[in-house]
């Protein structure tokens, strides 16, 4: 067989890096549903479930943790095929071969972080990190999605689309780290620890969820109001549409996990308004990801383009950033 046909195609790639985005973010669901469902504890070894067994009963919350485990193993081997294929593409690109192993290297960090935090019986602050880096995965699967759809690299074109509103993209990630960061802090005060009756009572933080709801009640309102403000200034501007629709996308994201936020603190956290809010935050950690890589245009790669938008009537663009 001739080296040519082992070739990964660009188009190909683009479903492999899609594969792995959309792996990042099963990750963090279903590790939030192991915690909500009083499951953190089900395998109380790692990777064993039991006393060196493989898996443990067939009770509820052993099932669960363990097919977690399952998931986590998969999405592994999900991120190895996509790194194999970035090395393998037609045309390879140094920056989605960084991407796809930092994939890699941040879903066995989990895991091993995982591994702690069964060990010590669901410690708050390593169940905060936990939720933190898988985050950050999202986020990395998101970049690496975007690029593999763009060209990117020596020669290739970049246009600035504001450059004023690139630095507050910048900016705006400050904001939105406090945000999750007083998130998890509320989380790890609140009364959904991972554990179940008849179990270790896992540990808290040492803050009243009161005051910790409060604290990232005043970031949450401080982030809102960024993003309100970002569209007066960009639809009061000539931004591009890609610009507009972007923070129009955030103000709306930002606004319903505001809402679920406030009733899931009065109705007492609920566990399914709680993984609701999880999903909010994975989309709002995109929407600033995605906010942030349109702030340059680049032009498409063969055989990702998608049916020309609005925008490509604009003179300074070509129709290969729609």
């Amino acid at each position: 067989m001739t080296g040519t046909r082992r070739r990964v195609t660009i188009p190909v790639f683009r479903w492999f890096a899609l594969a792995s985005f959309v792996s990042m973010i099963v990750i963090v669901l279903t590790g939030a549903a192991v915690r909500l469902t009083g499951s953190g504890l089900g395998c109380p070894d790692w990777p064993t479930c039991y006393h060196h067994r493989i898996a443990g009963s067939w009770s509820i919350h052993p099932l669960i943790e363990y097919a977690n485990r399952i998931v986590t193993v998969t999405l592994i081997l999900v991120a190895i095929a996509t790194f194999i294929a970035a090395w393998l593409r037609e045309v390879r690109r140094r920056d989605l071969l960084v991407l796809a192993g930092l994939l890699i290297a941040g879903v066995v960090a989990d895991a091993i972080l995982g591994a702690f935090v069964v060990y010590s019986k669901l410690n708050p602050w390593l169940v905060s990190l936990h939720m933190m880096l898988s985050l950050s995965m999202v986020v990395v699967g998101a970049i690496l999605y975007h690029r593999s759809k763009y060209v990117y690299g020596p020669g290739a074109r970049r246009d600035v689309r504001d450059p004023h509103f690139r630095l507050i993209a910048r900016l705006l990630w400050i904001p939105f780290v406090v945000l999750l960061t007083t998130g998890t802090i509320a989380t790890g005060s609140g009364p959904h620890a991972g554990g179940s009756q008849g179990q270790l009572v896992a540990r808290r933080l040492p803050f009243a969820f009161a005051d910790a709801t409060w604290v990232h009640s005043v970031a949450a309102v401080l982030f809102i109001g960024l993003v309100t403000g970002l569209v007066f200034a960009i639809w009061g501007s000539s931004a591009p549409l890609a610009l507009q629709h972007g923070v129009r996308r955030l103000v709306v994201i930002s606004l319903v996990q505001a809402a679920i936020g406030v009733t899931q603190y009065l109705t007492h956290v609920p566990v399914v308004l709680v993984e609701l809010h999880v999903a909010g935050a994975i989309s709002l950690s995109i929407g600033v990801t995605q906010f942030h890589l349109r702030q340059s245009a680049h032009d498409r790669e063969p055989g990702t383009r998608r049916a020309p938008k609005v925008e490509a009537s604009i003179p300074t663009y070509s129709s290969a950033t729609a």
